[in-house]
């Protein structure tokens, strides 16, 4: 056999060799590419009437503070205590010198002293006319002229009396206690600052009680009819992943010329948060349909949301959404799904697009 008709044997070998095993093979990788089916509970996709919310956001204040002052004019002698320091009602914040305070007292009392005796000799003068008239010896003007000096010495007296009392409640003032139980929030003066009237010296915020101050838009406070008493769900930033009960205690009559915004107060029960935290409150300004599914239907890859569908060959199909709000155990898809969908609940990740399903339970939205 010459070389050129051997190597023409053997090409034919191996051709027919490698035909037999792509034959082979084919069916082999056809096998491997078919899904594995899928084991999973199916739940509807349902168009419900979901509660049309807005976010309102605030910020939290103390359920009682207080800006206190004092009448006294004078130096600030001590100040024990320092901001955060919690305090009792009626403890001491700040001591200012008294002198000025007791030396206006004692004018006021000395005052009074030289009103009682004018009125004593005023009183025994109008009597002494009084008997007088009587016998005939005083005339008639000469008795109203003593019972004036009376009437006006009587009302030297009250006067008098009336500057000792406030005298004497400024010179109280030159201790300025707390006048509840709560926290130091503010401090505004050291020992050597004047104290004047009307100048905040420290205030003081309640430890027990909070409000979340919202500025809610004027269409919106019309549309919801919002008024105090209403409840409202309410998160705070300093409390990540509490939904606390809110209910409103103040609503502003009208509203600001300049924000044409309503303010309202809402009291919130079991915050136990420092006071100019940020918070929101959700309020309820009608109803809408949308389609929603259970959470534990949705998978994340990444940053996409994704949903298992089961087609009407029972196949599973994923499909990417986009989430709404969350309602209890329940997710608002916004796009994606049109309602009435079979949808996969329950899996670990998205399985092989076209695999077969088998539904082991149905759950109920």
């Amino acid at each position: 056999m010459t070389p050129r008709k051997t190597l023409s044997l053997v090409a034919l070998t191996v051709a027919g060799t490698l035909a037999l095993s792509a034959c082979g093979g084919g069916e082999k990788a056809g096998d491997a590419a078919a899904p594995a089916p899928v084991n999973a509970s199916v739940a509807k996709a349902e168009s419900r009437e979901l509660p049309q919310r807005i976010e309102l956001s605030g910020t939290v204040e103390a359920g009682k503070s207080a800006m206190v002052s004092s009448r006294v004019m004078a130096a600030v002698v001590a100040v024990p205590v320092k901001e955060g320091d919690l305090v009792a009602q009626g403890q001491l914040l700040v001591e200012i010198d008294p002198q000025t305070a007791k030396g206006q007292e004692s004018q006021a009392r000395g005052a009074l002293a030289q009103a009682k005796a004018g009125f004593a000799l005023a009183e025994r003068n109008w009597q002494r006319f009084q008997a007088l008239q009587k016998s005939g010896s005083a005339s008639e003007l000469e008795a109203d002229m003593a019972r004036m000096q009376y009437e006006q010495a009587k009302g030297a007296v009250e006067q008098a009396t009336g500057a000792v009392e406030a005298a004497s409640s400024v010179a109280r003032e030159s201790r300025v206690v707390a006048p509840f139980a709560g926290r130091v929030a503010r401090k505004m003066v050291d020992p050597g600052d004047l104290a004047a009237p009307g100048r905040p010296l420290v205030m003081v915020e309640s430890t027990a009680g909070r409000r979340l101050v919202l500025s809610v838009p004027e269409s919106v406070a019309v549309a919801s009819r919002l008024k105090s008493g209403a409840l409202l769900p309410v998160s705070l930033d300093a409390m990540p992943g509490a939904t606390l009960q809110g209910r409103v205690v103040e609503m502003s009559a009208g509203a600001d010329p300049a924000s044409h915004s309503f303010t309202a107060r809402v009291e919130v029960s079991g915050a136990q948060v420092p006071t100019g935290v940020t918070g929101r409150a959700l309020l309820e300004t009608g109803r809408r349909t949308a389609v929603v599914v259970p959470a534990a239907a949705v998978l994340r890859q990444g940053a996409m949301s994704l949903v298992v569908v089961k087609d009407e060959e029972g196949k599973a199909r994923t499909r990417a959404v986009t989430l709404g709000t969350r309602d209890g155990d329940l997710v608002e898809v916004l796009s994606g799904l049109k309602g009435g969908e079979d949808v996969l609940v329950g899996l670990a990740q998205a399985p092989a697009d076209g695999a077969p399903v088998n539904a082991s339970s149905e759950v109920v939205p």
